[in-house]
């Protein structure tokens, strides 16, 4: 009767929700965070002309975005791993802390070589800023329960793709470059102060951990060299280069290695077992698929809109609120419907349809295409998007116990994150090639034998048979990478029919799904201490 009662007594305790109002300003203080990671890279890029027009050293131009981004993607399954070790919200303070330093040290660099470095050091404290939200929240809200709050982060990632060039354009003009990097301090201190004051998560117990630090080494290699590639190869260096050819050896090499290792860790930085779920694989693919496909969208639809249709710089990000608006309001209605009723099986399922069309209506585009004919076939990408981002996560979180919560986390955000890195690379590639094969055959070879990509300044200067050639070479460019961006969809699409209907925690006492953990939940906590 004792073990009845108290097994009654924690089934409740997992299904009262937590107070929605003490919930809702800890997930604002976290929103606040997730957009200090995201608006940074926007604001930076739209400040990288000035800047290196202040301090030089254009030929190290593309290393300011790639240490960060390779401390980013690098640093982030030891966030994941930390957290659960050591306790989420310390780390995740912590990450916050080196994010700032970074910046303000960004902002003071007195060359490119130091500006690059204080980058990356800006990019170790991103990495645990998106796991560290990711983490919390699933620590924090039953996956039951979490879809109320997918329009939220939905909101922020539209926040920071059209607020970012707008507010990098305006901070640069009237502030100086350095304000670009500076603007991040009043944000940071906001959620520093929020985070500190209203999060109260449930104490770890005093273990002496066992830090994997031969398998964090080994996957930090791999990881780099896999960054380094998508990033290098077909611009820095042919992608059958000595160079490039090296650094797939060493990857595969330094993954094979932490594979092995992880299999005889005490405390692996990534444990194997959570591969042993096959929704938490089929996420991980569906998220590597779809950050494949979003970030080459976000990168080739502004200049297509610029190049073709002739849109400026700042209303070409302005233009992708048919695809963002279509997210987001997507993806609050498959949040509600996933919390009232339990169900999202079908979601990445019709996700994965949508994103195919999309992407296939884009490859369609061509010179005579109108701004309205494209805005409605991004909507449509748009849609599918929001079916997906989401609920990847919560699929990912919900396949895995409680004490795994952080790692798969970071998992599921580094796949999302080397799909992005995959997307750029092999459709800029294939946007390039085609690009320069179709100048060449029009005689126009030489403006493209640096860059396939010119800006408004230098396109507005080129004769009119010229200009028309390239719009097209544009055009067709855009083409074959949407057309690729349509077929790695579809891979998405086959793989979603294979997720399992597992309930989410917090669905109910006799609805728990493998690997739930009632005692351990801090919901009921949350609202004892918020």
């Amino acid at each position: 009767m004792a073990g009845t009662a108290k097994d009654h007594k924690e089934a409740t305790a997992v299904d009262e929700p937590p107070q929605p109002r003490s919930v809702r300003v800890v997930i604002l203080a976290l929103m606040i965070a997730m957009l200090l990671a995201m608006l940074d890279n926007m604001i930076v890029g739209t400040a990288m002309p000035t800047i290196v027009g202040e301090l030089g050293g254009l030929e190290h131009l593309s290393w300011v975005v790639t240490a960060y981004t390779l401390a980013t993607a690098a640093s982030t399954p030891i966030w994941g791993k930390l957290g659960d070790m050591y306790g989420r919200k310390g780390t995740f303070l912590t990450s916050i802390v080196i994010f700032l330093i970074g910046s303000v040290l960004s902002g003071m660099a007195q060359d490119m070589g130091q500006l690059i470095g204080f980058r990356a050091i800006q990019g170790l404290g991103a990495g645990g800023l998106m796991v560290g939200v990711m983490a919390i929240i699933g620590d924090l809200v039953p996956p039951r329960e979490r879809g109320k709050y997918q329009g939220m982060m939905a909101a922020v990632m539209a926040v920071a793709m059209i607020g970012g060039p707008l507010a990098g354009g305006t901070i640069t003009d009237h502030l100086g470059w350095r304000w670009s990097f500076y603007i991040n301090l009043p944000l940071g201190a906001v959620a520093l102060a929020m985070v500190t004051a209203v999060l109260h998560l449930p104490k770890k117990e005093r273990t002496k951990p066992r830090i994997d630090y031969l398998g964090a080494a080994l996957l930090t290699v791999g990881i780099t060299s896999i960054v380094l590639v998508t990033t290098w190869g077909g611009t820095e260096y042919a992608w059958d280069s000595a160079v490039i050819m090296e650094l797939i050896a060493i990857g595969v090499a330094a993954l094979t290695g932490f594979f092995f290792v992880e299999t005889k860790a005490a405390e692996p930085i990534m444990p194997l077992h959570i591969f042993r779920s096959r929704n938490f694989t089929l996420m991980s693919v569906i998220g590597f698929l779809a950050g494949f496909v979003m970030f080459g969208a976000v990168l080739f639809l502004p200049l297509f809109q610029q190049s073709v249709q002739g849109a400026s710089a700042t209303n070409s990000g302005l233009l992708l609120l048919p695809m963002l608006l279509s997210m987001l309001v997507v993806s609050m209605v498959a949040g509600r419907v996933t919390s009232s009723t339990g169900k999202y099986r079908l979601f990445p399922i019709i996700g994965g349809a949508l994103m195919t069309a999309g992407l296939f209506l884009l490859s369609t585009m061509d010179t005579e295409t109108s701004r309205l004919t494209s805005g409605l076939y991004m909507a449509v990408l748009g849609a599918g998007m929001g079916f997906l981002m989401q609920i990847t996560m919560l699929v990912a979180q919900n396949s895995v116990e409680l004490r795994d919560m952080g790692v798969a986390s970071s998992g599921a955000t580094l796949f999302r994150t080397l799909g992005s890195s995959f997307g750029v690379a092999i459709m800029g590639a294939l946007f390039t090639g085609r690009v320069q094969d179709e100048m060449a055959a029009r005689g126009g070879a030489g403006i493209t034998q640096r860059s396939a990509q010119l800006d408004a300044a230098s396109l507005a200067k080129l004769p009119d048979p010229i200009r028309e050639a390239y719009e097209f070479a544009v055009a067709s460019g855009t083409h074959v990478a949407f057309l690729l961006g349509a077929a790695v969809a579809v891979i998405g699409f086959v793989a979603a029919f294979f997720v399992k209907e597992v309930p989410l925690r917090g669905a109910g006492p006799k609805q728990e799904a493998v690997g739930d953990q009632p005692a351990d939940r801090p919901v009921d906590k949350l609202a004892e201490t918020v």
